[in-house]
């Protein structure tokens, strides 16, 4: 148990450092902003695999098909919270949009069709097996006390949130805790939602970054 929680707080700590890396106004952007989200990436999702001893349990895929449609549907029910959110947001507050515009310059640099691809296929499904399938479900098995997967829910989306306050863009830190959120809960409710979870993550980012930018 207690490797288990060293391990944790190392790769915990290793993707703050990363985040820090990525959206940092001092280190942002160099060499490839990217290239170091493709990388950290990688890194991460070894950890979290590496860690975690039954991975066979982690990565089994139950009914493929409907997994694939649930990820779908959620991915584009999330898109809509966000189109309602920015609409919400920019009439409430001067702030938003520029924020949210800030966001998107991040396109810069590479190709957009390069882009989609590391977000469909690498990027977003790593993010989603590090936080939910590594973070979250490790911290339902170490913390104490009553309810530890409802804890872990709520730290591993305030841990996803926070690490990317380095940005110092509010807009972007609510919606790294909103998508969070929604993704830990249905993990929360339903753990073999891991794959439909995974493409959600993918194809969201995809549709909010490229297909369907807000």
């Amino acid at each position: 148990m207690r490797n288990s929680h060293t391990r944790l707080v190392v790769t915990i700590v290793t993707a703050a450092l990363l985040w820090f890396y990525m959206f940092s106004p001092w280190t942002g952007g160099w060499p490839n902003f990217w290239i170091v989200m493709s990388c950290s990436a990688v890194i991460l999702t070894t950890l979290g695999l590496r860690f975690t001893p039954d991975k066979k349990d982690l990565l089994k895929i139950e009914k493929p098909a409907a997994q694939v449609l649930a990820g779908i549907v959620i991915a584009f029910a999330l898109w809509g919270i966000f189109w309602i959110g920015d609409k919400v947001s920019t009439w409430m507050f001067a702030f938003a949009r520029p924020e949210v515009d800030s966001v998107y310059a991040m396109k810069d640099g590479l190709p957009v069709w390069m882009i989609a691809v590391l977000l469909l296929c690498l990027i977003g499904p790593a993010e989603e097996l590090f936080w939910r399938g590594y973070v979250q479900r490790t911290l339902g098995c170490v913390l104490g006390g009553k309810h530890p997967e409802d804890k872990a829910f709520i730290m591993t989306a305030v841990i996803y949130a926070l690490v990317h306050m380095w940005s110092f863009n509010f807009m972007l830190v609510m919606a790294a805790l909103v998508a969070g959120l929604v993704w830990g809960l249905i993990y929360r409710i339903r753990p073999q939602a891991l794959p439909a979870l995974i493409v959600s993550h993918a194809l969201w980012d995809a549709l909010v970054f490229i297909l369907l930018p807000i």
